[in-house]
Parts: C-alpha cells; structure tokens; sequence
C-alpha cells in the first residue's frame, strides 16, 4: 500500500509498509497512483493522455524505476507483521515499564472540560499517602523485570496539591536505584498554580520532563482555566512558567494546551506561546462527549486541518529565520522511527504501563480511572482482572477491522484505546474524529521534515 498526498510544494509518497518516504515529480507521482491493478501498457498509455509534452520512453522509464523500487522492497511492500503482533507484545508479557501516580485527587482548578470532573475522576477527593506512594514504586520495581529505566509520571488533579509526598517519593526512589539496578525518570505535570522557588528547584534536580498546562491566549485560557470562584488563572501562571522554563535553559519541558470548540483557531494560541517565549509546544484536541458544548464539531475538524497546514508552514518560516521550536506531535524520525514492535502494538497502556489511584488501585491509564470495569488490581496483590489487561494485550493494530486498509496503521498503532472506548464502547473501537487529525498531523509532520532535509 502506498499513500500519495501533496503538500507544501512537494508530491510525497509513502510506502506504508517499508516506511519509505518518497518526493517526486508530477507524472512519477500519477504513475505511482495507477502503477498497481493496471498494465505497464495501460499505465504508459494513460500517463501520456494526461501529459502529452513528456516523451513515451521517459514514462517508460519511469515506470521501469518505479518497479526496481517496488523490486527492492520500496515501494508496494506488502504487509508481513500480522503474525507478529501477539508474539511481540508476549515477550514483555508481565514487564511494567512505567506508572502514572495520581498523587492527588484533587485540584486548585475548576476546569470545565477536564476528563477527570476536576480531578476527582468522578470519586471522592484525595490525596496519595507516602505509604501508598513507596509500594506503587515498590510493585514498580518487583514488575520491571530486568529493566534498567523506569518511568514515573505524577499526576492529578494537581499533583502539588500533595508535593511533600512527591519529595518523599522520589528520595525513596533514589535511594534504593543502586542497589535494585533501577534508575528512576519522572516526570511533574502541574497548572502553574502552586510552582515556587522550591518547585523549580526540585523539578530541574530531579525531574527528566516537566509538562507545563496553558491554552495559549488570555481569553482563551481563562475561559474555562479558573479557580473554584471562578477567576481565569493565566496572569497567575505565565510568569512563573516562563521563570521555570528559563531555569531548565528552555529544554526538557512541554506547554501543553487544549483546543476545544472555542478555539479550533488554536494556531493563534501557538502564536501566543512563542510570543511568551515558550518553543516546546503541544496543543490537543479536547476529549469529550459529542454533547458537551466544548466538543468539536465537524465543521471545527475542518478547521483544525487547516490549521495543522498553517502550523506546519509557520515552523518552516521560523526554522529559515533561525527561531526554530518544537510541536509534539510533529516529531517524527523518518530514517529511524519507532521499531516495529511499537508500530504494531502501541502504547502499551494496562500492560507496560500503569496508573496508580490514591488508594493504591491499578488501572490500564488515566483516563480509565473512576471507571471500576477497568480496575486491574492494586499494587500490594497485583493484576488480578486478567481479563481486562489479556484485552489491552491483543489490543494492536490488527485488532481493529476498520485499521486494517488504512495508510496510517503503523504509524498511530490503532491510536487510543481510551479515546475508542469512550466513543465506540470498546477498546478496539475506532475513535474517527481522532484518526482524521492523527493523518493530517502525520501529513504535516512528514513534509516538514522534507523540506528540512531538503534545506541541509
């Protein structure tokens, strides 16, 4: 299968199953297109129809060159990763990799949109002990397998709400990495309310990443980022962020933003970013029910496809003035990517990867917690609805019908089950507003990167 797509000036194709990324000109681009179900003659002769002024040889030789390419495995490569789907995700059968840890159930913000009903995720307010805190590791550890790196990321509600905690966790953490062969990486994701001194401190000694929530313009922001009486939250943060992100020398952090129908400009939030000085960027589209008023409709999808374009025009103008920045979901390796275990079987959530309530309670990831159907176990006697966590486990790309034929399939691994299950009722489901923005961004990001290397 291959996938041909113009944009930014180039005529790309990619051929899906090998990874090979393509720039060609106009009558290779259309032969591609006919190249398969057709004869060399009808292809020839249909080619010609459409550009008369090209010689018949030239096309032939074109096509001759697009067959070599398909000869050496470049171009219409079949698929041939089924079969090693299950057997992939097998071999880390048991391996947890990473835990989320809700250090608090509970948040200085009364966001509208948020997934969690404000960091409660439809429960009681709480707030991670020590005790619950240092087994979660604990289980870490015992589960890890041979693994030398591990993944911890605190979270919420707002995980300073509880931050004496997280200090106590990541000294227990440090002091007994030596002697299990661990080393611990985490990971602070915080609304800004609460960061001092003490929290810069803290994060830039040890924290790998810290993941920083703004939506961008004041107006924006402050629309549903307020307080419980009710006042917008943007003048509080912003000077405390860019103080933070300059303390880290602007490396090892993201602005994380969420787009919702009041804003499916979100460029202009973008603009707002950089403006502040902020140049690691994520910005996403809301999770919600399609009744929720902040839910984005299909005539905002339309925009937000326009918009990922024009983003991907603007990181190429800034990249030529020498003020380059990142967006997360533009980051994308085209000679090496991601290995072929994580094209075919994704994010591991349930498996490799954790969340870990107040109470000590496992869940596949965050946003099932607060759904009891999807409570694996706790972390003092394991996984014991093996039921679910045997779903995660076969949950690949392959596990979805409506995956099979599309062009996108080893890059996105299925997307989300999380997203599927709160559209479609099940893990294997297909969340479709998703997919469409997952290929435009894929699109964008592919042709930045080109015209990046076609620059060098």
């Amino acid at each position: 299968m291959v996938h041909c797509y113009k944009m930014g000036g180039y005529n790309i194709v990619m051929d899906i199953c090998s990874g090979a990324i393509h720039t060609v000109d106009d009558v290779t681009f259309d032969l591609i297109q006919q190249y398969e179900g057709n004869t060399r003659e009808a292809v020839i002769d249909s080619v010609k129809k459409s550009y008369p002024t090209v010689d018949a040889d030239e096309i032939s030789e074109i096509y001759d060159e697009v067959t070599e390419l398909k000869e050496a495995g470049r171009l219409f490569k079949e698929d041939t990763f089924e079969p090693m789907a299950g057997e992939l995700k097998a071999r880390t059968s048991g391996v947890v990799k990473a835990l989320c840890l809700h250090i608090a159930h509970t948040c200085n913000l009364n966001c509208s949109y948020c997934f969690a009903s404000q960091g409660k995720y439809n429960g009681d307010r709480a707030v991670m002990s020590f005790e619950v805190g240092k087994r979660a590791l604990d289980f870490l550890i015992e589960n890890s397998g041979s693994r030398h790196n591990l993944e911890v990321d605190f979270f919420g509600g707002e995980p300073l709400m509880n931050f004496d905690v997280v200090k106590q966790l990541v000294a227990y953490a440090r002091s007994v990495e030596k002697e299990k062969n661990k080393n611990f990486r985490f990971t602070l994701t915080t609304n800004g309310v609460l960061v001092d001194d003490d929290v810069i401190d803290f994060a830039n000694r040890e924290c790998s990443n810290v993941v920083l929530s703004l939506d961008g313009r004041k107006e924006i922001h402050d629309r549903f980022r307020v307080d419980y009486a009710g006042n917008g939250s943007w003048e509080k943060i912003v000077p405390k962020f860019q103080k933070f992100v300059a303390s880290r020398g602007g490396k090892n952090y993201y602005m994380r933003g969420t787009f919702t129908h009041a804003n499916p400009d979100f460029l202009e939030d973008i603009k707002t970013m950089l403006d502040l000085g902020f140049t690691e960027l994520s910005m996403e589209p809301v999770v919600c029910a399609e009744d929720d008023p902040s839910a984005l409709t299909p005539e905002d999808i339309v925009l937000v496809k326009k918009q990922y374009e024009e983003l991907a025009e603007l990181m190429l103008e800034r990249d030529r003035e020498g003020r380059p920045f990142t967006f997360y979901h533009y980051m994308i390796d085209l000679e090496g990517g991601p290995c072929i275990y994580k094209r075919i079987s994704g994010c591991g959530s349930g498996t490799e990867y954790m969340a870990v309530t107040p109470w000590g309670d496992l869940y596949p990831c965050h946003q099932f917690v607060g759904d009891d159907t999807f409570c694996l176990g706790n972390i003092w006697d394991g996984v014991k609805n093996t039921a679910i966590q045997d779903d995660f486990a076969s949950c690949n790309v392959y596990a979805r019908e409506e995956c099979r034929d599309c062009w996108a399939r080893l890059y996105c691994a299925g997307g989300c089950a999380a997203n599927a299950y709160h559209a479609t009722g099940s893990v294997r489901g297909v969340y479709k507003p998703g997919c469409e923005l997952f290929k435009k961004r894929l699109e964008c990001a592919i042709m930045v990167e080109i015209s990046r290397k076609m620059q060098q």
